[in-house]
């Protein structure tokens, strides 16, 4: 279908209104519109090129992320060498530094320096042909880098077209590409949560996320950037001062720190190291010191290069956050979805700026790698604020006596077994409906729009509920009373009763929602609607072995054994029991379609639902599929019949789009429908 032209003109105002905000987000932390808003932008734009292709642009804020994962990659010789910088540990290294800068300059009484924080991330190199992104790579020996354009792309700081005046015809620009403190631990608390290897600390993450062969894993990592300097140029001019240099950068979209200044001779350079120095903990990054730069860039030419560094810049190193110490024991903490976590007892130690007596170990594979045992001597790392991890065994110092360390077979919180599925490096505690540690959290999901859909259940009322102790599992929501409630901070009368009302409507339900909700490893929306059209009924899925659940279409073996494991706990299905128990007024639900006939007008044809459906909830929508002979699946891939998109679909739609799998909106799936009823 060809694009009419108010299709193509909406198209571009969409760019030029995403490209506008990427800017005053990105470039000057100043964004003029709420998430929610862009969102929409985006949304409409990805709407209008899915309906006319002919509109999609290499250009489009869409197209970030595109193209196969490559098989290695290719290199880039650098037009100017990226060179590294010499460091400056002592105020008394600092001061030489300036002394040898005034010498080479005939004697200056004073020099202004450019100062910027000096971050702990991966050094890049970026090229600009007439303002659009050409190529990226890394710095890799300084004269030769790799190839990670569509990495680079995949980083939303990152500016595919530059704007403003005065832009060179050839720009190459350097950078650093990190990890945000706040995204590193997001990042790791939902990898804890789907049973994934946690990152290791934000260096390490920015530079294995840039070096992904696939340029879509890297798309998911939060990755940020900050530029500072100009490589080479071509076709344009640029400032003289280093300072100024920053601020054109920036006016033309590239992103730079927030705290680079004008500093006025080695003086205003060791106030601001100190200044620095004070807020590290509080920046939203990590840095390893702060950099000093001649900011005239006429002095830098006359000053020229030393060997493989600038004789007019200098990193000036803060103390090493690295110390050494004795492991005393090894504990696990049970985090809210029941991952288990050793956490190392350290003989006490001055590291960073605080006394450090614990240390993070993310997981068993982590311990087994390192090879951490108790009574080991070990080298620390603590960066900002985030928890302080063991960096490596000093195994020359290790003790005859030093003991192994073993993943607990019980629950240290609540007792309930543990499972550390073979192909998973988090072990979970198994008692989900049950521990302490995972109260809030079950709670939540019990609650959840998708899984018994309490109105007005919200995280704060969970909270409170919680911390006062009056409840402990979800079985014991339903017992709760308007005068109860009521007397919980913001709640009143009125609120109280339509909790409570709320309460009873949740308590009819579908077998797949109460599958759902009760927060089985694993199990989403489309297993556990296979799971109840495969037993029928709740019971004979309580008694199932795990080959029995095996044998439910697209299970395999490892969800298997986890949904037999959290019925087998003893004290999940003392909380099923009180949640079903009729003399209780227990949840209840219709009984569950069978599978009409394998031989349906849908039979061997596998669907996939995304988004929101406006005439239908997404159990009616699941229903209409399996009863004629269809499969349900919660992920895409090649083997996808149909993908049947509601409003605000996600990343299942690109997906859908990639590999070419048949996508359905509503009307055409109603149709489908229609159409087999009619067969």
């Amino acid at each position: 279908m060809t694009a009419p032209a108010e299709a193509r003109e909406r198209a571009a105002q969409l760019r030029a209104e995403i490209e506008h905000h990427n800017y005053r987000y990105y470039a000057l932390d100043d964004p003029e519109v709420s998430d929610a808003e862009y969102d929409r932008l985006m949304r409409e734009l990805q709407a209008l090129e899915q309906r006319f292709p002919e509109l999609v642009d290499p250009r489009s804020p869409t197209q970030r992320v595109g193209g196969a994962p490559v098989a290695e990659f290719g290199e880039v010789e650098h037009r100017m060498p990226m060179l590294s910088l010499e460091n400056a540990f002592t105020e008394e290294e600092v001061r030489a530094f300036d002394r040898r800068v005034r010498e080479r300059l005939a004697g200056s009484k004073t020099v202004d320096y450019a100062a910027e924080p000096k971050l702990d991330g991966l050094a890049v190199s970026l090229t600009y042909e007439a303002g659009e992104f050409v190529r990226g790579a890394t710095r890799g020996d300084g004269t030769r880098g790799e190839d990670v354009s569509a990495n680079l792309r995949a980083i939303r700081a990152v500016p595919l077209r530059l704007r403003g005046e005065g832009i060179p015809r050839l720009l190459e620009v350097r950078g650093e590409v990190f990890m945000p403190l706040e995204g590193f631990k997001r990042f790791n608390a939902e990898a804890l949560a789907r049973g994934q290897k946690v990152l290791i600390n934000p260096r390490n993450a920015a530079a294995g996320s840039l070096r992904q062969l696939d340029p879509r894993l890297t798309a998911q990592r939060p990755l940020d950037i900050f530029f500072y300097a100009v490589g080479f140029s071509e076709g344009g001019s640029l400032p003289h001062r280093q300072h100024e240099l920053l601020q054109t950068l920036r006016r033309w979209g590239l992103k730079t720190s927030g705290e680079a200044r004008l500093v006025h001779g080695v003086e205003g350079c060791l106030e601001y190291y100190a200044d620095i120095g004070a807020r590290r903990e509080r920046l939203a990054y990590q840095i390893d010191g702060v950099v000093y730069k001649v900011d005239d860039i006429g002095a830098q030419r006359r000053l020229g290069f030393i060997s493989r560094a600038p004789r007019w810049a200098v990193a000036h190193k803060f103390p090493a956050q690295e110390e050494t110490t004795v492991v005393r024991d090894v504990e696990f903490n049970v985090g809210r979805t029941g991952a288990l976590t050793p956490v190392a007892k350290l003989e006490p130690v001055f590291v960073g700026g605080v006394t450090v007596s614990n240390a993070t170990l993310h997981n068993m594979d982590e311990v087994e790698r390192k090879d951490v045992r108790i009574g080991d001597t070990v080298v620390i790392r603590r960066a900002g604020d985030v928890i302080p991890e063991i960096v490596k065994v000093v195994l020359e110092r290790r003790p005859d006596n030093a003991v192994q360390v073993q993943l607990p077979k019980r629950c240290p919180i609540c007792n309930s077994a543990v499972e550390r599925l073979s192909d998973q490096a988090v072990a979970r505690c198994t008692g989900g409906l049950f521990c302490p540690a995972q109260r809030k959290e079950a709670l939540r999901h019990f609650a959840s729009r998708h899984a018994m859909d309490i109105e007005g259940l919200g995280t704060k009322l969970i909270d409170q509920l919680v911390d006062a102790a009056i409840v402990r599992t979800p079985a014991d929501i339903y017992g709760l009373t308007v005068a109860q409630l009521a007397a919980l901070e913001r709640m009143g009368e009125k609120s109280a009763a339509n909790l409570v009302q709320a309460l009873e409507r949740s308590r009819r339900t579908t077998l797949p929602r109460f599958l759902l909700a009760l927060g089985i490893p694993d199990v989403g929306e489309a297993t556990a609607g296979a799971l109840a059209q495969h037993f029928g009924a709740l019971e004979p899925l309580l008694e199932a072995s795990a080959e029995q659940i095996e044998a439910v279409p697209d299970i395999g073996p490892i969800i298997a054994a986890s949904v037999y494991r959290f019925f087998h706990e003893p004290h999940n299905r003392q909380v099923i029991e009180a949640l079903v128990d009729p003399a209780r007024g227990g949840i209840h639900w219709p009984a569950v379609a069978r599978v009409r006939s394998s031989a349906g007008p849908f039979a061997g044809k596998t669907f996939v639902l995304t988004g929101t459906l406006e005439h239908m909830t997404r159990e009616e929508a699941q229903e209409l599929i399996v009863s004629r002979g269809g499969k349900m699946s919660g992920s895409v891939s090649k083997k996808t019949d149909y993908v049947v998109a509601g409003a605000e679909a996600g990343s299942k739609l690109k997906k859908a789009s990639d590999l070419g799998v048949a996508i359905l909106d509503e009307s055409q799936f109603q149709k489908m429908v229609d159409s087999a009823a009619d067969s």
